[in-house]
C-alpha cells in the first residue's frame, strides 16, 4: 500500500488539507465566495432597480406620447372648426358685401333714372316754352302780347319744373 503512488498522493492531499484548515484557507475562500455572492446579489438588485426605473420611464414616455397625440388631435379638430367658422364668416361677409353693392347699384340706377326723367321734363318744358313763345309772338302783337307772353312763360316754367 505504501509503495503505490496513489496512496502517497492521498496522504499528501490530506496533509495539505490539514495545513489549509490550520492556516484558515477555508475561511478565506468562504469569505471570498461570500463577498462574491454579495457583489453578485448587489448587482442583481441594481439590475432590478434599473429595470424597474426603465419600466417606469417607458410607461411615462408612453403616457406622454398618448397625451401629445391627444393634444395634436384636439389641435387639428380645433383648427378644422376654426377654418370652417372663418369660411362661414367670409361667406356671410361676401354675401353682405354683394347685397350692399347690389343695393348701391340699384340706388345709383334709380337716381340716374330720376335724373334722366327730370332732364327729359326740363327739356320738354323748355321746348314747350319755346314753342308757346314762338306761337304767341307770331299771333299776338304789342304790349299786351309781351305781358301775356311773360306771364305765360313764368306760369309754364313753374308748372313744369
Amino acid at each position: 500500500m505504501f509503495s503505490e503512488p496513489e496512496t502517497w498522493v492521498a496522504i499528501a492531499f490530506v496533509i495539505l488539507m490539514g495545513v489549509f484548515a490550520y492556516v484558515g484557507v477555508h475561511r478565506t475562500v468562504l469569505k471570498a465566495l461570500d463577498h462574491r455572492s454579495e457583489r453578485i446579489k448587489a448587482e442583481l438588485d441594481e439590475a432590478r432597480r434599473l429595470k424597474d426605473e426603465a419600466a417606469k420611464l417607458l410607461a411615462e414616455y408612453k403616457a406622454r406620447r398618448a397625451t401629445a397625440e391627444q393634444e395634436a388631435d384636439e389641435i387639428i379638430t380645433s383648427a378644422k372648426a376654426e377654418a370652417e367658422r372663418i369660411a362661414a364668416e367670409a361667406k356671410v361677409k361676401m354675401e353682405d358685401f354683394v347685397a350692399r353693392r347690389t343695393k348701391t347699384a340699384e340706388s345709383k340706377i334709380a337716381l340716374a333714372e330720376a335724373q334722366a326723367v327730370a332732364d327729359v321734363r326740363a327739356a320738354a318744358a323748355d321746348a314747350a316754352v319755346q314753342a308757346a313763345s314762338n306761337i304767341l309772338s307770331k299771333q299776338v302783337k304789342g304790349d299786351l302780347a309781351n305781358d301775356l307772353l311773360a306771364k305765360g312763360i313764368a306760369e309754364v316754367r313753374q308748372k313744369l319744373n
